[in-house]
Order: structure tokens, then C-alpha cells, then sequence
């Protein structure tokens, strides 16, 4: 596996006095579930995301700043050495293939599962007995085209990038393969989860070359995350209680 110093493009990380981290984050779930995880290494992020037009955010710590990105791009600025680490979920890191990426830790958050869904009505199961080839809608082509092919199912797979639910209403699809959290949405959009392919939760993902050379510096913010990512859960219950933000 090639290091990210010796990729074409790749950029060296920034070493020296008065240098800070930069931790990549997407707005949304994973940005506020992350905040604990900061707190317990006794940072906060000075501005919010949601309000602010910025992309570079301060936060307490002279000595780390957040970049905001697309939840996609987070091991992108992580494998090239733009930020020396980020938190991604597990199904954009088996979509990015996880090249140059130290994956430490599991962060216990922004937990949901992987499946597939159908309008209600549609029998997927008797589909799949009669070799049916299904037409499938996804933003996660990798992991639907190795979950089919391990169950011996032919699909022609679809990539969207959003508003997966309208696929199989307008005919596009016979089925979706889309992230699922309460299934609200799929639900209000009379479709059924019929199989789930697996359980997601997102990871702590450092650049390898960043490592080596900021070992010093990244250390305590490492050792923070991996004590507080064990009571995950808890922390990210008290830091709704306590900002008033919403269950998902």
C-alpha cells in the first residue's frame, strides 16, 4: 500500500512550531456526535458549521482547527495529506477503498445500517428465488455490487447520489440500497426494508505520513477519542440533553 508522501499529488504534511492539525469533519450527524469526543480531549469548536459561512473553523485549541468538507471527500483530504485526520463513516470508506488511511478507531457514532429496500408490496424474496435481475439505486456501489454478488443475485446497479426513496416510485429502480437509521423516510415513502447488508458506524481515519510525523501532537487528541469513543453513546446522549439537539 502506497503512503500518502508517495503519491502522486500528495501533499507533505505541514510540520513545525506554531503548525496546527486540521481534523476533517461533514456537517450533520457526524459533526455533532464528534463534539463529545472533542470535549473529552477539552476542545470545542468556536463556530458552528450550520451558521457559518466559513470552512476553516478555530476551535479552543490553538494548536487544531477543523476544515469542513462533504462527507465523501473526508478520507480524499486524509489520504492526501490536506487534513491529518477526519472521522468518515464505514460505508464511504469501503466506497473510497481506505488506500493511505490509518483507521485506529472505531468511534462507536453516527451508528445506522446498510440495506436494501423495496415498495411495499414488491416480493423481493420470490425476486431473488426466480433469478429475477433487479434494478438497484445506490450511492454505494462497491458494497451493493460485492453484497449481490455474494448472494448470487443479478442487478443492474443505478448510481444516484440522492434522494434514493424516488427511484423505485418513478420506475427507475426495483430496489435501493441506502443507509437506514429509524426508517421514517422510508416509511413516508411506502417502502420496506427487506435486508440489511451491514451495521455502520463512523471511524477515526488519520493520514499515515501525518502519523509518523505529528505522532507528538496527535497523540493526546488520539488517546482522548479512543477513551471517550468506549462510552460513545453516553456522551453523545449527554451532548444532546445538554445543546437540545434532536435524536435521529
Amino acid at each position: 500500500m502506497s503512503t500518502p508522501a508517495s503519491m502522486p499529488g500528495a501533499l507533505a504534511p505541514a510540520v513545525g512550531p506554531g503548525v496546527p492539525l486540521t481534523l476533517a469533519l461533514s456537517k450533520g450527524r457526524i459533526f455533532e456526535e464528534t463534539l463529545p469526543l472533542l470535549a473529552a480531549a477539552g476542545i470545542t469548536v468556536t463556530e458552528d458549521p450550520e451558521s457559518s459561512r466559513k470552512l476553516i473553523l478555530p476551535t479552543t485549541d490553538p494548536g487544531l482547527r477543523v476544515i469542513i468538507v462533504r462527507a465523501t471527500d473526508v478520507p480524499t483530504y486524509v489520504e492526501y495529506g490536506a487534513a491529518d485526520f477526519g472521522v468518515a463513516g464505514k460505508d464511504v470508506l469501503l466506497e473510497h477503498g481506505g488506500d493511505g488511511l490509518y483507521q485506529p478507531i472505531d468511534l462507536n457514532i453516527a451508528r445506522c445500517r446498510l440495506s436494501v429496500a423495496v415498495p411495499q408490496g414488491f416480493d423481493y424474496a420470490n425476486a431473488v428465488r426466480q433469478g429475477a435481475r433487479l434494478r438497484v439505486a445506490t450511492k454505494y456501489v462497491s458494497s451493493a455490487r460485492e453484497h449481490f454478488a455474494a448472494k448470487g443475485v443479478h442487478v443492474d446497479l443505478i448510481k444516484l447520489y440522492g434522494s434514493m426513496e424516488l427511484a423505485p416510485l418513478v420506475g427507475l429502480a426495483d430496489a435501493i440500497v441506502d443507509l437506514v437509521s429509524s426508517g421514517g423516510t422510508l416509511r413516508a415513502n411506502n417502502l420496506v426494508e427487506v435486508e440489511q447488508i451491514m451495521e455502520i458506524s463512523s471511524r477515526l481515519v488519520v493520514n499515515q505520513a501525518a502519523l509518523k510525523l505529528k505522532r507528538t501532537q496527535l497523540k493526546p487528541i488520539l488517546e482522548a477519542f479512543e477513551r471517550a469513543s468506549k462510552s460513545g453513546a453516553q456522551a453523545v446522549a449527554e451532548h444532546r440533553a445538554d445543546t437540545g439537539a434532536p435524536g435521529v
